[in-house]
């Protein structure tokens, strides 16, 4: 059987899944100020439509899962559908993006399902900040579900960084100290102009040589980690003297589609190519119309034909995508 390539050979093996669109944070980059329409229960894949999609996609390459949301983790019983990924042959990573308000009261459950790897996103250190940035008021949580998910052995716990001039790269220095004290890796992202409606502003871009720069000059020269099998699109450091790993994202200024070896399905049941580029095909529908393991393959081999060779965005030429962030699946 063909593996999952798209048309210049890139070989996808990584399926991104947003399981809602729901989050218990409004974080202002990620989701419009004003009221926007959450997706009803009957619109949202289910759960043995989503193990569908999984054991028809392993035989054509695709070894590594990821839960998305809007916040995977508000989303009920979500333990029960990592164990049931967990026990399909040839799966052999299933990681979680959350915001981490929920991981210390369900991180345990997570683990023992056989969840492998967490990404928890955190933009601030400093409680007031992070109330303006997520309109909520749970820093506290954020960093109990931190602590939790070093304590239950998941490695490597990644926190990711949103970098925005103006309003964190005052805290540059402070994220780089965790990954000095702690055995996590702190990984900066470029400020992406996704969702037309959530005031993405270039003036608050930095990019990551500047991070870079910054943090070399407190920490000394970073040498770059070797890559592996589960490296993703972040160009990872030793931090010296570090228990942990600084990586950057320069999705903008130093993008990573040349080796881009994912697919994303949104909440509502789109499969879309790209992250940044608004081209969708509606996998729901042929699920529901009873499509069976080689109709849901074809769908997916038409769709990375039509992936594109990059996001065609660059520092300088920004067309924002029109979906939310919180509606695509992060």
């Amino acid at each position: 059987m063909n593996v999952l390539n798209d048309s210049i050979g890139r070989k996808v093996s990584y399926l991104r899944i947003s399981v809602t669109d729901r989050c218990n944070l409004r974080c202002r980059y990620c989701t419009p100020e004003e009221q926007f329409p959450l997706l009803n229960h009957p619109d949202v894949l289910r759960y043995e439509e989503i193990l569908t999609v999984i054991r028809a996609l392993v035989p054509v390459g695709i070894d590594k899962v990821r839960l998305t949301g809007g916040e995977p983790l508000v989303r009920k019983n979500l333990d029960q559908l990592i164990g049931w990924i967990n026990d399909i042959n040839g799966i052999r990573d299933i990681s979680l993006t959350t915001n981490g308000v929920l991981l210390a009261e369900k991180g345990r459950l997570l683990r023992d399902a056989g969840l492998s790897r967490i990404n928890i996103s955190l933009d601030t250190l400093k409680p007031d900040k992070f109330s303006y940035i997520t309109r909520r008021n749970y820093f506290p949580q954020v960093m109990n579900g931190i602590e939790t998910a070093l304590s239950l052995g998941f490695s490597p716990v990644k926190i990711n960084v949103v970098a925005m001039r103006g309003f964190n790269d005052d805290e540059i220095i402070d994220f780089a100290a965790l990954a000095e004290r702690f055995p996590v890796h702190v990984r900066f992202i470029e400020y992406m102009p996704i969702g037309s409606d959530t005031g993405w502003q270039a003036d608050q871009f930095m990019p990551m040589h500047e991070i870079r720069r910054r943090i070399e000059e407190v920490y000394g020269p970073l040498s770059p980690v070797p890559e592996d099998d589960f490296a993703g699109p972040a160009k990872v450091f030793f931090l010296t003297g570090g228990q942990g790993r600084i990586g950057f994202i320069g999705a903008l200024s130093n993008h990573f589609c040349d080796r881009c070896n994912r697919v994303r399905i949104t909440a509502d049941g789109r499969l879309r190519p790209c992250l940044l580029a608004d081209i969708e095909f509606d996998l729901k529908s042929r699920l529901r119309h009873g499509a069976d393991a080689e109709e849901i393959r074809a769908l997916f081999f038409e769709a990375m034909a039509q992936k594109p060779k990059s996001h065609g965005m660059s520092c300088n030429t920004v067309k924002k995508c029109v979906r939310v962030m919180s509606s695509i699946g992060g």
